[in-house]
Order: structure tokens, then C-alpha cells, then sequence
């Protein structure tokens, strides 16, 4: 026999002893030419074992497949002894169960937003994946982060707009928040996510392999698993993402403070709160909380909060957030904590002198380190950074040449859509010989606080710093027309231009939805677009996207003098 000629929907599986393929591009060349010969559903190859993987329809001749390989420059003969070809995927894509003995092409070690862009792209690739994964699937931003913080938002900005909403004639409404159903309705979505974006996408996958347990990684590149099994493979790549970071302040490890993790399963909303740390996290979270109806103090080392973004937006939103009852306390060195009669001291001391806050709670938001701790990496020759980032180069390929690593866990800008991007490229790279360089200098970034924050590019100062003639325009939200409407004039649009040239090279935006007027301008700083191609470009009236062709026009005239159909 061939392989498995009874399968009940008629198809088989092969195996070919491949000659001559020396590295994954040489895979790559035997896969293309493999899922070229009709009736093959999927094909993976493998040079270290020499050695092709096919599932075809049964009809499809030996000499079809052994011609295919010898036309793309190999030698390949099917192999007629091996009953167990089990390689191509042998748990159906169910996720749940794996064996050593498979035919393994790349082990990703995490199964979350990096982890899985990597075992998708390898097995859209043909490549036979093994997931490691011990936590829950989908790691940060589907379980802690991105979703059930943005939809305590959306929650706050609910409770926040029955009551202040600009519009005379409609009446307010202060009623009460039920927390316990606002957290139980976020946790429905979590697994709700979970489910349909991860859970459902791996079982569709039947070249990848979960396996639900803790592993260590080995200089060799394997990865050895709680239960004694050792998994084997071409490459392997670390996306075992980060965790909140608390900065080390005397006795604050003597009570129970939250995270950002902690804080939004809170069983019930304390009466007051502080935070500590004023980056996206602090400052979301505080806001949640705030809305919601608790007392809440915002600390910040800096002397703004927000303090990655222009200082101009740190000030103007600090201000919002003033009015909506938030204390913001700036240029503060937190210097100690202290717990005792059901409250939490903060004591910090700025330029003009000292002070406390108590609180019944304490939510410390000092940022994310890198999970590296436990996975023998330092054993395995996987270099590590000051703060415990696996280092990479701009192939995402640490420095032992057969481990990857990508998404959070490398440092890199902690955002989803990072490590899906990372993810993707460091499996092409690991698979195919490091054909593809990473570019991260657009990277947007959003805060979803109300109003939010968008950025890309670079600021004014850091623009001069590189030489270039920076100019910069600045339209306050008063003079567009769809922030009018909506009686939400809050905030502004910069934009940082190349005097010589036009080309734009920043954009800070301060507005309600500013994370949705982002876009353009990040296409327009990443393909060298000008001042000039954003205002001659069509911007539908009343969108808050206009806001960006304005802001343009506003490099060489005073918009306050246009009408709102200038051109």
C-alpha cells in the first residue's frame, strides 16, 4: 500500500523521500509544485527529515507526485513501508492531542495573538504545527486586555453619556450601575471571542496540533513537555507574550493591590480607587472606573500623563479628566504604601513637596513585562534583554539561529496587531530561510479613553531631532464641523509635516473617536504621502475624518476663514 487508500472520503495519504532540499526554501519549492498536481488537498515538506507529506485524492498516481518534486529540481520517491503518516495532521485540527512521534515542521510555543498568526501562516504554508500552550487560548487581548477593557468602556461611556450628553431638551439620568451584570455580560464575551476567533479557528486547522501543556525550550530548538514528551522540529517560535509589571514601592506587596488583569474581575466597585501609572493602561482604567461612579486618583511619575504621546494631548486630556471629577496628580514620585482600616496610603512627593492618598483600593498600571521566566531559554542560548525581552533581530530570530520569537514577549510595541504581524513573519522566516524584514516605524497606536488618542509617526521635537524641517498644524476640534454636531468639540488634530518636501511624518490626534480617524494618516506617513494629497483627496462632509483634510489645509491657511465647502 501507499499510505491510507480507505479513508472515507476516498482520499490518502503519502509520504515521499525527498532528495536534495537543504533549507525551508527548498520546502517551499517542493510544497508549491506538490499542491499543483490535481486532486492534492494539502502538502507539507520537511528538509531536515527529507521528506514530503501529501493527502490527495486516492486516484492520484505515485508517478504524478514523484514527477511533480523531479520537476522543481528534486528527486522524490513515494515511500511504500511506513504504515503511520500521520504527519499531516493527525488530530483533524481538534486541538486537544498530539504525539511525539509526529512529523513536526515548527513548534509555537503560546497560544495567543502571535502564536496563533504563526501556526496559521505555517500551516497556510503546508507546514505541519505543534501549539504549546498551557494558559488560556488567545492569550491577552481576547482574555485581559483588549476586549473586556474596551467593552467596560463602551459600558462607562454609556453610564458617562445618560448624564452628560451636550444636548438641551434631553433629560439625564443618574440611576445606579449594576456591576455584577456589566462584568458577567464582559465575561460572556470574552469566551464568546474565544470560541469563535480562536477555539473554532485551530479545529479548522488540521496541520496544527495543540498541546495543553507547559514547555521548556532546548538549545536544539525542541521543546520538552510536563508529561516527558519531547517535540521536534525544524524551528520553533516563543510568543509567550507579557504580564502587568509592578514597580517596586515600599510596602506595596504588603496588602492585596490590583492589576489591570484583577481589577476588571472585581466582585464588586470599591468606593474609591487610586491608580499608579498614567500610561494608556492607567488612564483607561481609571476612567472606566471613575464613570462607573468610583473615586478615582490618577498618579503619574511624568510631568503629564500619557507621557509617550505629544505633551500637548497629555495636558488637554488631564484636563478632561479633571472635569469629569478625576484627580490627576503629575510629577510625582510614589514613595511608599501603606494599608491599614480597610484603605491603602499612596504617599509621593513632586517639587512641591509631599502628599497622600488614601483609597480603598489600589490599582498599580507601572506596565507589562515580557513572560519569559521558567521556559529554559537563557539554557537554550535565547538571548535576554535589560527587562527580560527575548532579543531578536530584524528577522524576529533570536540568538540561537533555530528559535524565533515574536509578539510581546520580544519588547516589541505591546499591541495586538503587532504580534499578529510578527507572528506571521517570524513563521515565513523560520520556514523559509529569513526572505522578510521587519518595518515597525508606523505603527499606529490608540488610547480609548474619551476623548481618545491617536498617534503615528513622529512628534515635532523628535522630527527636528532627525534633521528634518518640521512644521506642524494644529486644528482644534471647535472649527470641525461633525464634532459641532455632536456637541463634542474636545481635542484637536496635529499633524507634523517636512517642510521641504511636504511629506507628512506624524499625526497626534485628540478626539472621540480618534482611534477610527487614524488610518489615513498612517498610510499617508508609511507611502510618503503629502500635504498636498490629503487635501486634494475627497473627505465626506460631517465625518470626523474630515478633521484630517482641515487639519492639512491648515499648513497654509487660517481654516477659521473657510467655508465649510472649501475646497
Amino acid at each position: 500500500m501507499t499510505a491510507e487508500p480507505d479513508r472515507r472520503d476516498g482520499s490518502r495519504e503519502v509520504v515521499l523521500d525527498v532528495t536534495g532540499m537543504t533549507c525551508a526554501g527548498c520546502e517551499t519549492h517542493v510544497v508549491e509544485a506538490l499542491r499543483a498536481v490535481p486532486g492534492v488537498d494539502r502538502a507539507g515538506a520537511s528538509h531536515p527529515r527529507g521528506e514530503a507529506v501529501i493527502r490527495c485524492a486516492g486516484n492520484v498516481p505515485d508517478s504524478a507526485l514523484e514527477d511533480a518534486v523531479r520537476r522543481a529540481g528534486y528527486e522524490g520517491a513515494v515511500r511504500h513501508d511506513d504504515p503511520d503518516v500521520s504527519s499531516i495532521g493527525p488530530a483533524a485540527g481538534n486541538g486537544r492531542t498530539g504525539s511525539a512521534d509526529d512529523s513536526i515542521d515548527l513548534i509555537v510555543l503560546g497560544g495567543g495573538s502571535a502564536g496563533f498568526a504563526a501556526a496559521l501562516k505555517a500551516a497556510e504554508n503546508g507546514a505541519r504545527v505543534a501549539m504549546v500552550n498551557a494558559g488560556a487560548l488567545g492569550g491577552t487581548c481576547v482574555n485581559v486586555g483588549c476586549v473586556p477593557s474596551k467593552t467596560l468602556l463602551r459600558a462607562a461611556e454609556a453610564v458617562h453619556r445618560r448624564q452628560h450628553h451636550g444636548f438641551a431638551g434631553i433629560a439625564t439620568d443618574r440611576g445606579p450601575v449594576d456591576w455584577k451584570a456589566v462584568r458577567t455580560d464582559k465575561d460572556a464575551l470574552v469566551e464568546e471571542l474565544r470560541e469563535d476567533k480562536y477555539w473554532k479557528v485551530l479545529k479548522a486547522q488540521p496541520n496544527v496540533t495543540l498541546f495543553e501543556q507547559r514547555g521548556t525550550v532546548a538549545s536544539d530548538g525542541s521543546v520538552g513537555l510536563e508529561d516527558g514528551t519531547r517535540l521536534t522540529a525544524g524551528a520553533t517560535i516563543i510568543t509567550t507574550g507579557s504580564s502587568p509589571w509592578a514597580a517596586p514601592i515600599p510596602g506595596l506587596g504588603d496588602g492585596e493591590y490590583l492589576d489591570s488583569t484583577t481589577a476588571m474581575e472585581l466582585q464588586r466597585l470599591p468606593e474609591s480607587l487610586v491608580v499608579i501609572g498614567a500610561g494608556f493602561v492607567g488612564v483607561e482604567q481609571g476612567q472606566i472606573f471613575a464613570r462607573l461612579g468610583v473615586r478615582v486618583t490618577v498618579i503619574s511619575r511624568r510631568d503629564t500623563i500619557l507621557p509617550r504621546e505629544d505633551p500637548a494631548i497629555g495636558r488637554a486630556l488631564a484636563g478632561y479628566l479633571a472635569e469629569e471629577g478625576i484627580e490627576v496628580v503629575t510629577g510625582a514620585h510614589v514613595e511608599r504604601v501603606t494599608y491599614g482600616d480597610g484603605e491603602a496610603g499612596v504617599h509621593y512627593r513632586t517639587d512641591a513637596g509631599g502628599g497622600t492618598v488614601q483609597a480603598e483600593r489600589v490599582l498599580v498600571a507601572t506596565g507589562r513585562r515580557a513572560n519569559t521566566a521558567g521556559f529554559g531559554l537563557p539554557e537554550a542560548g535565547v538571548g535576554l534583554g535589560e527587562r527580560g525581552e527575548i532579543l531578536v533581530d530584524d528577522h524576529f530570530q533570536t540568538t540561537n539561529p533555530r528559535i524565533y520569537a515574536a509578539g510581546d514577549v520580544t519588547g516589541e510595541p505591546m499591541f495586538v496587531y503587532v504580534a499578529a504581524y510578527a507572528g506571521a513573519m517570524a513563521a515565513e522566516n523560520a520556514l523559509r530561510g529569513n526572505p522578510l524584514i521587519r518595518d515597525l516605524d508606523t505603527v499606529p497606536r490608540v488610547t480609548f479613553s474619551d476623548p481618545a488618542v491617536a498617534a503615528v509617526g513622529l512628534t515635532e521635537t523628535v522630527a527636528a531631532e532627525r534633521g528634518y524641517d518640521a512644521r506642524t498644524s494644529v486644528l482644534p476640534l471647535d472649527y470641525l464641523p461633525r464634532a459641532l454636531a455632536a456637541r463634542d468639540t474636545r481635542g484637536f488634530v496635529k499633524l507634523v509635516a517636512d517642510g521641504n518636501s511636504r511629506k507628512m511624518l506624524g499625526a497626534h490626534i485628540l478626539a472621540a473617536e480618534a482611534g477610527e480617524m487614524i488610518t489615513e494618516v498612517t498610510l499617508a506617513v508609511r507611502f510618503g504621502l503629502t500635504i498636498d494629497d490629503l487635501t486634494s483627496t475627497f473627505h465626506p462632509y460631517l465625518t470626523l475624518s474630515e478633521g484630517i483634510k482641515l487639519a492639512a489645509q491648515t499648513f497654509d491657511k487660517d481654516v477659521a476663514t473657510l467655508s465649510c465647502c472649501a475646497a
